[in-house]
């Protein structure tokens, strides 16, 4: 059997959990079966399983076009020409919108079976209107296009799963819950601290981490808005980068900049760092925070607790399957408006309660340690990569023609 991927990210151009996801899947997928990678980019690796073809998404033809719509015809352009090469997978794999136009053409050209993993979905994601304009409802013809044509669907949670029934026109049977995954072996504790002495975390002083894009998905401006509640001796480490547009990104920095004023332990490392570097600082955080407002799944939480690190996250989406309040972390409820989907009804108190939520677990050494460990546990028991592959093989078994 052989499987083609479409994905935007893969390494190098790694900047999102659904990156992560492909990356980590390829590889364990390849143990099992053939694996072509066909993504957004310069790759280009053809002797190894998995083979890696990139193709351009920058285009010239798009200089002049409106700023906003640029993302949704490089998007189709790349797509049509993920398909010009032949292609003899038995399946298709497709991993977020951006790859999903070309899984609708491979489909009906090639006459291949389409899977599609919903790492997100568009019309629980109103704020990237602010990203794409109407090309917003470009994005959301295309995920919904492909997903109702899609011969298998995988959900990333329960959560996920019930969304996809809600939102679209699609057979039950057809929706399979796999969860993401970790490399359990390169995901562990380290001692290691050069990154903290990089970027001047202090040893011996405790700190929260966040680790994640600038987006509104991510909540991040409600940690930002929460730091002055958490205990001062407690440094703030926000590993924050790829702003989905320069106005959030101006937000995050003039509401850093604010807190600043009356804050020095705050630091904001404004880029992506590599894997070596984001495991030695979840390995030495005393708490993860995770204040997503909408999230399927949350990768980086399994990764903080790989690492040993007790988890502080917004209960919505899949955080609820993955971290186990009182156990492995705290679940923070957050009351979200009708009118404003997803945003909190009463913001300050969203902070509030992540600031006591991470304050409880730095001034409870036992509790903390004992998150650490069961939260370690978890993640072997029940997020390891080599049963995951093993269940998408079965899938696409069941979809070859």
């Amino acid at each position: 059997m052989k499987a083609l991927f479409y994905t935007r990210e893969f390494p190098p151009y790694v900047y999102g959990g659904a990156g992560v996801h492909v990356e980590y899947l390829a590889a364990e997928l390849a143990k099992l079966i053939k694996v072509d990678v066909r993504c957004f980019g310069d790759q280009d690796e053809t002797n190894s399983n998995p083979t890696v073809k990139g193709y351009p998404y920058e285009n010239p033809v798009f200089e002049n076009s409106d700023d906003k719509l640029k993302a949704i015809f490089k998007t189709l352009s790349t797509g049509l020409h993920m398909n010009a090469e032949p292609i003899d997978a038995d399946v298709v794999h497709c991993h977020t919108w951006y790859s999903h136009f070309a899984g609708i053409v491979a489909k009906l050209c090639y006459g291949i079976p389409l899977v599609i993993t919903t790492h997100s979905l568009e019309p629980l994601r109103p704020w990237k209107r602010e990203q794409l304009g109407r090309g917003y409802d470009a994005s959301s013809w295309i995920e919904k296009t492909a997903i109702e044509m899609a011969d298998a669907l995988i959900a990333v949670s329960e959560e996920t799963k019930e969304d996809v029934l809600k939102h679209f026109n699609v057979d039950e049977s057809k929706v399979k819950v796999i969860y993401n995954g970790i490399n359990l072996q390169q995901y562990v504790t380290t001692t290691e601290t050069s990154t903290l002495d990089e970027y001047g975390v202090d040893k011996n002083k405790p700190y929260v981490l966040f680790v994640g894009r600038i987006t509104r998905q991510k909540g991040i401006i409600h940690l930002v808005n929460a730091i002055k509640y958490i205990d001062p001796d407690t440094q703030i480490v926000l590993c924050a980068g790829a702003p989905d547009t320069p106005e959030i990104g101006k937000e995050m920095e003039d509401a850093v900049n604010e807190v600043k004023k009356t804050r020095k332990n705050v630091i904001w490392i404004d880029k992506m760092v590599t894997k070596e570097e984001i495991i030695q600082l979840y390995s030495h955080a005393d708490v993860f925070c995770c204040p997503s407002i909408y999230e399927p799944f949350g990768i980086i939480n399994i990764e903080a607790m790989a690492c040993d690190t007790a988890v502080v996250a917004s209960a919505v989406g899949g955080i609820k399957e993955v971290v186990v309040h009182g156990e492995t972390g705290l679940l923070i409820p957050v009351e979200q408006q009708d009118s404003a989907p997803f945003e909190p009804v009463n913001p300050d108190k969203f902070a509030r309660d992540l600031a006591d939520g991470v304050n409880k677990v730095i001034n409870d050494p036992e509790l903390k340690k004992s998150m650490a460990k069961k939260g370690r546990k978890r993640v072997e028991e029940y997020f390891d990569w080599i049963s995951i592959a093993k269940q998408v093989e079965e899938l696409y078994k069941s979809v070859k023609i």
